[in-house]
Formats: C-alpha cells, sequence, structure tokens
C-alpha cells in the first residue's frame, strides 16, 4: 500500500538520511560477507565501507531498535540480523524497481538498446549494427549486445530482458504460437543432421528415418534446440526413449567428446554444423560423418534461424526509434545474406 501525504511528511529523519550508495553497500557485504572483502569489491578503503555500517546500524537501532549487522570476530562473516535480513531483501527490492525502472524509460527514450544473440547468430547482430553504428553514436544510444543460450531464448523474450534477439528455434508446420506477438526475419530453415563417428559398416550414409532415432547411441544436450527437436518427436520423456549414451552441456563438447572417439555415438546438429564438421582434416581425431535425417513422425519439425522482437514495441515507437531503426537494418540485412552452402 501506498504512503500518505501524512505519512510521507512525518518520515523519521534516520530514514531520510539513508542513501543508495549506503544501501547497496549494505547488499555488497550482505554477498561478500565482510566489510574488507566488500571494500575490494566496490574499490574503497574498509574504513568506509565500515562507517557506511555503522551509519546504517545506528539509524536501524533508533528506527526499530535492532542494528542490521553484529561482528562475529576477526575473519568471521558479519552476521545479519532480522531486521537485518529483512533490510537487505527491501534494499534489493528498491534497487531492482529502480533499475527497471530506468532502463524502461531509457529503452522508451532510445538512449538505450539491448540485443540478445546466441553464438552462432552473432553475425546477423554484427551486420545490422554496421548499417547503422554511426548513427548511433551520433545520437549516444547505448548499445548493449547479451549472450543467450538457446535453451534461454524465449525467457529473455518474455521477460523482456532484451529488445531485439537473434537465435534458432524448433518450427512446426502447425506453427509456434508464441511467435504470434512477435515480428520475424527469417535467416535459414532446414532439417538437422545427424553427425556420427561410427564407421560406415556400422551406420551407412543413407538417410536416418527420425523415427529410427532410438536405434542409434546419440550425445545429447540437456536443454536447448535439440532437446527442444527431440521433445517435438518424442514427447517431453524423451530420454527414456532413447539410447543415450553421453550428456553434453554444449555443442563444442559433443564435438570434442566424438571426435576424441572416448563415446562412440551420434549428435543432431545444425546443418551448417554438421557440413562444417563432416570430413574435416584432423589427424588427431577420429573422421566425422554426417547423415541426412528423415522425418517421418508428426509433427514434422525444422530448425529456423531468425531475428525476432516484440511486435507492440516497434509499434509503439515512431519509426526513428533505435529499435525500429536496427529492425529496417536487420531486414535490409536479410535481403543481400548467402546462407552458408
Amino acid at each position: 500500500m501506498s504512503p500518505s501525504l501524512d505519512e510521507l511528511l512525518t518520515c523519521p529523519p534516520a530514514l531520510l538520511d539513508s542513501t543508495f550508495d549506503q544501501l547497496r553497500t549494505l547488499l555488497v557485504v550482505y554477498e561478500t560477507g565482510s566489510a574488507l572483502r566488500a571494500a575490494r569489491v566496490l574499490g574503497r578503503e574498509q574504513s568506509s565501507v565500515q562507517k557506511q555500517l555503522d551509519t546504517l546500524n545506528r539509524s536501524s537501532q533508533a528506527l526499530c531498535g535492532e542494528v542490521l549487522t553484529v561482528r562475529q570476530g576477526r575473519g568471521k562473516d558479519f552476521l545479519f540480523t532480522p531486521t537485518g535480513e529483512t533490510s537487505v531483501e527491501l534494499a534489493r527490492t528498491t534497487f531492482a524497481s529502480w533499475l527497471e525502472s530506468i532502463h524502461w524509460s531509457r529503452r522508451r527514450l532510445g538512449r538505450m538498446l539491448t540485443v540478445g544473440t546466441t553464438e552462432f547468430t552473432l553475425p546477423i547482430v554484427s551486420r545490422a549494427w554496421q548499417r547503422v553504428s554511426e548513427e548511433f553514436r551520433q545520437r549516444e544510444v547505448e548499445f548493449k549486445v547479451a549472450h543467450v543460450r538457446t535453451k534461454d531464448l524465449w525467457t529473455r523474450l518474455e521477460t523482456k530482458q532484451v529488445d531485439l534477439i537473434c537465435g534458432s528455434i524448433v518450427s512446426t508446420p502447425e506453427g509456434d504460437l508464441r511467435l504470434r506477438d512477435y515480428e520475424i526475419v527469417e535467416y535459414a530453415r532446414g532439417q538437422a543432421l545427424l553427425l556420427t563417428n561410427l564407421p560406415e559398416a556400422e551406420l551407412p550414409d543413407a538417410p536416418v528415418r527420425t523415427s529410427a532415432l532410438a536405434g542409434v547411441p546419440l550425445v545429447v544436450p540437456p536443454a536447448g534446440l535439440v532437446a527442444d527437436l527431440l521433445a517435438t518427436w518424442y514427447g517431453a520423456g524423451f530420454r527414456d526413449r532413447l539410447n543415450v549414451v553421453a550428456d553434453i552441456d554444449d555443442v563444442h563438447y559433443g564435438l570434442s567428446l566424438l571426435r576424441s572417439g572416448f563415446v562412440r555415438g551420434c549428435m543432431i546438429v545444425t546443418g551448417s554444423i554438421g557440413r562444417g564438421m563432416a570430413g574435416r582434416d584432423d589427424p588427431d581425431g577420429v573422421p566425422l560423418r554426417a547423415i541426412t535425417l528423415d522425418d517421418d513422425l508428426e509433427p514434422r519439425a525444422e530448425l529456423m534461424t531468425g531475428a525476432f522482437v516484440r511486435r507492440d514495441d516497434l509499434e509503439r515507437y515512431d519509426a526513428g526509434h533505435p529499435l525500429n531503426r536496427l529492425w529496417a537494418a536487420v531486414r535490409e540485412d536479410v535481403r543481400t545474406y548467402t546462407p552458408l552452402a
């Protein structure tokens, strides 16, 4: 509930004297455990941090009858009292609300733009940025690029942590309801490939039906594009229906695992990765082959790489807003883009 005017006018002086800087110091001390470690993180003298803590403790004692922190002896972390714990949570909420509001205002006014991209779609943002970089510099637009894992793509979009995002998703003919609120610039679409270190005598070069994937040893990530693809074909419990011989955190580790020969099996990859890795001359590694996947399961699924932006954001801002200018640059880029062979 919002405070009344009378409550605002009668705020205790000790509360009004508290500053954002003091609250930030309290949070850093809570995270690091001591004034010394907090001082190192903040780039300050330990005495400066301790002075702020002492001030906050005196104010809390006057306001609530209990200090926020208690020293426990040399080399030991501060003990936070119940009032201290509550104050830390209030400080976190306060900072989060203010920062969110500031970021939203800067975005609305075209002073800041945040773009998310996966490792493999970074070139899309790079090329679009080259088209608008000089304009953005002249307008003093703060341009940020955030690394996004494929498994976090939708979360970043839906929670509005980024203004525009580039990545790959699983697309089905029935369409994805999540796309209805977004504008999309599509760069590539196609079937995944099966990359394997198994000899041809064991796994022929003939296309492998998706319904037959249970018959091959698979190297599978816990989440992300490939996991979404397998879940589309086999359901959320796809691991129980497939022969998973190794779990990987990312595609690079999976490629290294196959090249090492330590694990014999197959990994589902995008077409560009599969074609790029197959037949690569590596005297110290096991040769890899790319095998076509024949999608005979319903719903049929493809991998789509593109750029995504919330339609409401584009419509909310005028054509000269940095987001619309960058989106126009992405649309122009796709017209001249040549997919990897």
